[in-house]
């Protein structure tokens, strides 16, 4: 896997991913809201972790 994401790109999503998994963990715990804030910032977390998006790639984008 190829990362397509800078060093920006990932601290933003790493910053946003802490933001939607505290939310969804403990703000909105137990609700449909709180598992679709936890799934997203899982999404983002993983992608910030390893530096890959696969939206970007579909689109050609490269931020690296």
């Amino acid at each position: 896997m190829v990362t397509n994401m800078g060093s920006i790109d990932r601290l933003i999503r790493l910053v946003v991913a802490s933001a939607l998994l505290y939310l969804g963990l403990f703000f909105y715990s137990g609700t449909s809201l709180g598992l679709g804030l936890t799934a997203g910032g899982g999404l983002m977390l993983f992608s910030a972790t390893f530096g890959f998006c696969g939206l970007y790639k579909l689109l050609g984008i490269n931020t690296k």
